[in-house]
């Protein structure tokens, strides 16, 4: 709470408020009476040339220096104070400072990607494991398997589960997660929100937007995103309102693959001590070990890992709660859609086949092309569809 208002988004102008007292007091009214200031010359007179100074007027000294150190630290940290986000009405969000961002017709910027060297670096760590899971199965357990039904059974399996975890890894880091437009706190747009008096908006000063309900800004992504739970460097991304369904089966497919590594790891296991180990991998021996032993702990590590987030965001989505607002305990203000109707709402529609498609809802748009609106007229609902599409 700042001065009795809530936190949220906007800078308060300086001029606003006046500076309150600070929570130390000064003797008397303040002010330094002209005896004091002629005493505290003359002591320093006195110091400055080696005289005796008694330790009354030495324990003043130090008390004033003190008090104009609380002063100075005081008043320093008032003035960043006026810099937090707080929440405003409409006109003091100083909309005049929101420059909206050129648009641009190239394809290529309408890709959503996060150029963030952490984040790329643990999406390439993704992929690799998953592709050195491929390897040791294929090569090291399945090739050189007798049964050649249980290696085609096996290896359609595992490669089907792994195809669609690379998949939905890919939907949820190049989908934009629900980003606010950047930029849009403009006056205009201000004016055109037709914003009742006493009404509250919040406005984000990092990426100068009109927040709406339930986003949050991130620092990693540099934009406010719709229902974000959390930033994932894993996918390199935010998982928010458009992309969770794709980062619930990106966890889900990866637990699967897990689980079914580590079964398939304990047959091959009991099946080399079967039989003769030069017999059962193409590989030596040692080599053989090293591969599976690594395949195990790399498989088991993830199990647990994808396992509790899918668990998770299960419960988040059912909960209609993200991670953000669960940690900042935050008082729901919306309808929740609780239970199955969440999940409706996360996968897009009533069960089907589609909840496990990761490339449902993927659409190939054709180029806008310019059209002339002279002598045209459109309503409000003409111009919001044509927004939101």
């Amino acid at each position: 709470m700042v001065f009795g208002m809530k936190c949220a988004s906007v800078p308060v102008p300086a001029a606003q408020f006046p500076l309150p007292l600070p929570p130390f007091s000064v003797q008397g009214n303040g002010r330094r009476r002209s005896s004091d200031r002629s005493r505290s010359r003359s002591h320093c007179r006195s110091r400055s040339a080696g005289q005796h100074v008694g330790p009354g007027g030495h324990a003043v000294h130090v008390k004033r220096q003190r008090e104009s150190l609380l002063w100075t630290t005081y008043y320093i940290m008032l003035s960043s104070s006026r810099n937090r986000d707080i929440e405003r009405r409409a006109e003091y969000l100083q909309a005049d400072q929101c420059v909206p961002p050129p648009s641009s017709d190239s394809s290529m910027d309408r890709i959503w990607f996060i150029k963030d060297g952490c984040g790329v670096a643990c999406a390439i760590v993704t992929w690799m494991l998953i592709f050195y899971a491929e390897f040791v199965v294929v090569f090291v357990m399945l090739v050189p398997a007798k049964d050649l039904l249980y290696s085609i059974i096996n290896g359609i399996i595992f490669n089907a589960l792994a195809f669609l975890a690379l998949a939905s890894h890919s939907r949820a880091m190049l989908t934009d997660p629900g980003a606010v437009p950047k930029g849009n706190a403009t006056k205009e747009f201000i004016e055109s929100l037709q914003l009742k008096p006493g009404q509250v908006v919040y406005k984000c000063p990092k990426c100068c937007s009109i927040k709406p309900e339930r986003a949050h800004h991130c620092s990693v992504c540099k934009r406010c995103i719709r229902k974000m739970d959390h930033h994932c460097p894993w996918v390199n991304n935010c998982v928010g309102e458009n992309n969770q369904k794709y980062f619930v089966l990106f966890t889900m497919y990866i637990a699967l693959i897990s689980l079914h590594a580590l079964i398939m790891v304990c047959f091959h296991f009991l099946y080399c001590f079967e039989e003769e180990w030069a017999k059962c991998s193409s590989f030596s021996p040692p080599s053989t070990v090293i591969l599976l032993i690594l395949l195990c702990f790399e498989g088991l590590l993830f199990l647990i890992f994808t396992a509790v987030m899918f668990g998770t965001q299960v419960h988040s989505i059912c909960s209609d709660e993200t991670g953000i607002e669960r940690l900042k305990n935050e008082t729901p203000t919306w309808e929740k859609k609780l239970g199955w109707e969440g999940m409706k709402a996360a996968f897009d529609g009533n069960f089907s086949l589609g909840w496990f498609n990761p490339f449902s809802g993927l659409q190939c748009r054709k180029r806008a092309q310019s059209v002339s609106t002279t002598g045209i007229e459109m309503t409000k609902e003409d111009v919001t569809e044509a927004l939101t599409q």
